[in-house]
């Protein structure tokens, strides 16, 4: 006996059917930059119908997969009993970075179980390791659930994408696969300390001279990463450690968005604002 559910991204909407399904796996990130816009509402819809949640991210080759695990896990935030996968179509990155990826994001959350996706082209003709951390979920489009057309011993098989992308999972009943996903919270890693007067001098002395001026670096960076993760420094190319004009606009948006006014809005950062906003984003902490 198998159980069905969807995977869903921004291509979805945040009001997908949850009639007759037992889990959802929704795209939380891409590389380093992206984040589906319609994440928390999606997965906000799975959780309040007593699904079974995943967390997906899309790997690419153009930044490092260290690094796109540490943004991966920063956006998703999985709850306890919430499974993670690497979604792993894209030609740029290897057999061997698909095994890193999947390493260094076992050693980040430890007993949380964590799958590969991938077609089968990619399983037979691209794979060498035939490595899967806890469980290969395989792409088919055969319109036949359970008999994706490998050897292979997998978990979950996607079978047909009309009119959404829909898998059987090989599991007795959603109880029993949300059982299997039992997992303690991820642990996070240990979080940088961003001072407010290292900000304050950043900002002095980055923002007037030449573009790419970097003064504490680490710690601009680290508020830059948070007002991305957020939603108001939009582009992540930017995102460089210089408190220039983009920084200290999109500092300035953040602070008139949660209710600061005049002089209070603009300037300086203060360590209340700078507090908020660690706070908010959960990404490094605040100190004087």
């Amino acid at each position: 006996m198998t159980i069905k559910g969807y995977d869903v991204s921004n291509y979805q909407s945040t009001e997908y059917s949850t009639s007759g399904i037992d889990f959802v796996v929704v795209k939380a990130t891409e590389g380093t930059s992206y984040t589906n816009p319609k994440r928390a509402a999606q997965v906000k819809r799975g959780r309040d119908a007593g699904l079974v949640v995943g967390h997906y991210h899309f790997v690419n080759g153009n930044s490092s997969m260290k690094a796109q695990v540490d943004y991966f896990l920063a956006v998703a935030a999985p709850k306890a009993g919430e499974f993670l996968a690497l979604d792993w179509e894209n030609p740029s990155v290897s057999s061997a970075e698909k095994d890193a990826f999947l390493s260094y994001l076992k050693s980040r959350v430890g007993s949380r179980k964590v799958l590969l996706y991938c077609n089968v082209d990619y399983w037979k003709n691209h794979d060498v390791s035939s490595k899967a951390a806890d469980g290969l979920w395989i792409a088919a489009y055969n319109g036949h659930p359970g008999q994706p057309g490998i050897q292979a011993s997998w978990l979950m098989h996607q079978y047909t994408s009309t009119p959404i992308d829909t898998s059987i999972a090989n599991f007795d009943s959603r109880a029993k696969m949300a059982a299997w996903a039992g997992a303690a919270p991820v642990k996070p890693p240990e979080k940088l300390h961003v001072s407010v007067a290292h900000l304050i001098a950043a900002r002095k002395k980055d923002l007037p001279a030449k573009t790419g001026h970097t003064t504490y670096k680490a710690e601009v960076m680290a508020v830059e990463k948070a007002l991305h993760v957020l939603g108001y420094f939009k582009d992540a190319s930017l995102v460089d450690g210089s408190w220039g004009s983009k920084t200290d606009d999109a500092y300035n948006a953040y602070r008139r968005h949660e209710g600061y006014k005049g002089k209070a809005a603009e300037g300086d950062p203060g360590i209340e604002s700078l507090s908020k906003l660690a706070h908010d984003a959960g990404t490094f902490v605040a100190a004087h």
